[in-house]
């Protein structure tokens, strides 16, 4: 790569030699002059065919941005050569600037127009630059010597002015353009909005900005607008790593395509601060050409080694369940831990709760069956305001009437108004906010659809409705909703729990196993509740209640007879929970790790409890390249000398977790006397990567 570079160093310098002369005539043509001339790695003794040499030249002075290689018989463009930009292979680019290849067929002369192309070509953009770059008298440093001192004051206030308002736009998350900014215009967009308004409360600033400076030099364009973005965008990452500097941290990557279907990856460090707060911080968005591990992990190493970080450095990684990032051999994961065994993993575990619940739905033909009439029916009920307005007045109506027949009574947040939820693509928790809502207007949904039946706009809408009522009557609708809205209580509040910016890793562990336990017991006790809640609806809305003893099916078609008791209670109830079950246990395997029970050792809440040296001690020895041998054979005297040093500080009694404990340290000089333990305790925090 260095020779590369050096070579490529060579020959602009040579190039600039040759075209000096043209320089001080002031050539205004991006034509560069006689470029015949080969480049460094000239044979003395060349052997090429006289013919070749013959259609080379004629070439070359029709197209004076080719240089001849003697050695290799081959032609290149030195525009592209010099000002290469990484945006593919239009018009053979690579062919052309590529040392490694080269153009030799010259009986295609073609394929030189068809490298210069139109007017926005790469190759004339190069060839425009190269000419920018030689025209040393339009370069910037030279037109700021020729500027008066009255010029650089009023770009000094006309550039402080587009700083101030891009900032405040930035720090509110408003939106920088307009749909019309011009003059004439009563809504510019916030960023000359807000310009407008610091130069009329700035006299200094507004005496050189908008109306008052030159068209062509007023700083508020698009492309000024971006630069500065960029600028403030470069200050705030490089403050963010200059704070992290040789000190660890946690890695969280993601990536997924924007709306111009561009791949884009997002990278975040998560690290303690000087305050001992836990911080999460973007540090870049970088485009990709593909989503496979190798080229991830490069882009990672680039974006990392621009901010003077190392994957060293990385103590623990989190990305989503892809096989590319996730995967065991050739991952992301598996390609940082080859470069860092200390950088360990821990998979987000509200991302994946989702794919615990996402697989119990592709898995069992009945509740994807559920899921599918489900969204139908929000699909056909609120397709339109006159069905949702219907849907609110039959709602409104039956309120009334059990209101006057006592069934229900009047208060505070009682009886409000209820609309049918809309289940989200990503966020399956969102389902469980749709069977509660469709529990609650059954009737009013039934009406709609009724309606639509009908009445619909088309032969489509009028056959969906006639199907989603023919599901409706059936008990296996009912039993799967009501199943379904239990075990989704369960998840829906385990998911709240997971997200929330209070809880630590081994909170969530605890949270884990406890909505195991909880969907076992509803798994051995929780059919019968079950029956009598399926019951009840059914005899209330008139749905036909099944005898559980009989034969459920037609007998004659299967070979082992069953009773609807059997099918309801094991081929659904028992079925649907030992898949939910088996997938917490194998998507949630990390939290019976090694690494999750050592975290435990050091854990503040419930007054230490749960402290265990041995536990901190086995945490260390999993690190060794931040905790030495010497430091490991002296942690225990350390573990005690700190257990010794909170104890009688009252500020240590009622911590919620180990952000709290690093915040606390701090705050009253621990970490200086007890340096190892805090040190163990930041690597801790970086492996929380549930938010």
């Amino acid at each position: 790569m260095t020779k590369t570079k050096s070579k490529k160093q060579a020959l602009i310098g040579n190039f600039f030699k040759r075209k000096y002369e043209e320089i001080n005539d002031n050539d205004s043509s991006p034509n560069v002059g006689n470029d015949i001339q080969a480049n460094d790695d000239v044979d003395t003794s060349p052997n090429v065919d006289n013919e070749n040499i013959k259609q080379m030249t004629t070439l070359m002075q029709v197209r004076i941005w080719l240089e001849y290689s003697i050695k290799a018989d081959k032609v290149y463009c030195l525009y592209c050569y010099l000002f290469k930009e990484d945006v593919g292979n239009q018009g053979g680019r690579d062919t052309w600037s590529s040392s490694s290849k080269g153009f030799c067929d010259w009986s295609k002369k073609g394929s030189l127009k068809e490298h210069v192309g139109n007017v926005d070509s790469h190759h004339l953009k190069a060839a425009q630059k190269c000419h920018n770059l030689m025209n040393q008298k339009k370069h910037m440093d030279e037109n700021m010597k020729k500027l008066t001192k009255e010029e650089m004051i009023a770009n000094y206030y006309r550039l402080l002015g587009s700083v101030m308002s891009a900032r405040f736009c930035l720090e509110n998350s408003l939106p920088f353009r307009g749909h019309d900014e011009s003059e004439e215009s009563n809504s510019q967009g916030m960023f000359l909005s807000v310009l407008n308004l610091i130069s009329t409360n700035h006299p200094e600033i507004g005496k050189y900005t908008l109306g008052n400076a030159k068209k062509n030099n007023k700083l508020t364009s698009p492309k000024i607008q971006k630069e500065i973005i960029e600028c403030f965008s470069k200050e705030v990452t490089k403050s963010i790593c200059a704070e992290i500097k040789d000190d660890v941290f946690g890695l969280l990557v993601d990536e997924s395509s924007d709306v111009s279907l561009k791949e884009q990856m997002a990278v975040v460090v998560r690290f303690v601060d000087k305050l001992g707060a836990v911080r999460e911080s973007l540090i870049g968005i970088v485009h990709v050409k593909d989503t496979t591990s190798i080229t991830l992990k490069e882009a990672v190493d680039d974006l990392l080694a621009s901010n003077q970080l190392s994957v060293k450095q990385v103590r623990g990684q989190g990305y989503d369940g892809a096989s590319n990032m996730r995967g065991e051999f050739n991952g992301l994961k598996a390609l940082i831990l080859k470069d860092n065994p200390s950088a360990h993993y821990i998979h987000c575990f509200a991302h994946q709760l989702q794919l615990v619940i996402v697989a119990v739905a592709k898995k069992h033909s009945g509740v994807k069956t559920f899921y599918e009439f489900l969204s139908m029916v929000v699909t056909t009920v609120s397709a339109s305001c006159k069905r949702k307005d219907m849907l609110r007045e039959e709602k409104k109506a039956r309120v009334e009437k059990e209101l006057l027949e006592g069934e229900i009574k009047t208060g505070k947040g009682l009886n409000q108004e209820v609309s049918l939820a809309r289940p989200g693509d990503t966020r399956w928790g969102s389902h469980h906010r749709t069977i509660i809502s469709l529990l609650r207007l059954f009737p009013e949904v039934v009406t709609v659809l009724q309606y639509v039946k009908e009445d619909g706009d088309c032969s489509q809408q009028r056959t969906n409705a006639k199907g989603i009522l023919s599901y409706f009557k059936k008990l296996e609708f009912v039993f799967y909703m009501h199943l379904m809205g239990d075990i989704l209580s369960y998840t829906n509040a385990l998911s709240k729990h997971l997200q929330q910016k209070g809880k630590d890793l081994l909170e969530a562990a605890n949270l884990i196993n406890g909505t195991k336990r909880a969907l076992n017991a509803l798994r051995q006790n929780g059919f019968e509740p079950m029956l009598e809640k399926v019951t009840s609806f059914c005899k209330k809305y008139n749905i036909t209640m099944l005898d559980m003893s009989e034969s459920y099916g037609n007998p004659r078609n299967r070979k082992n007879v069953i009773t609807n008791r059997h099918h309801f209670e094991v081929d659904i109830f028992n079925e649907v929970l030992d898949m939910q079950i088996q997938e917490l246990g194998s998507r949630f395997s990390e939290v019976t790790t090694t690494l999750i029970k050592n975290m435990s050792g050091l854990n503040p809440s419930n007054g230490f409890s749960k402290f265990d040296p041995s536990k901190i001690l086995a945490f260390a020895k999993m690190y060794p390249d931040d905790f030495t041998t010497q430091e490991i054979g002296t942690l225990l005297g350390d573990i005690e000398s700190f257990r010794h040093t909170i104890s009688d500080d009252d500020n240590f009694d009622n911590l919620n977790g180990i952000s709290d404990l690093a915040r606390l340290m701090v705050e009253t000089g621990t970490h200086i006397s007890c340096p190892i333990v805090y040190r163990k305790l930041s690597i801790l925090i970086f492996l929380d990567a549930i938010k």
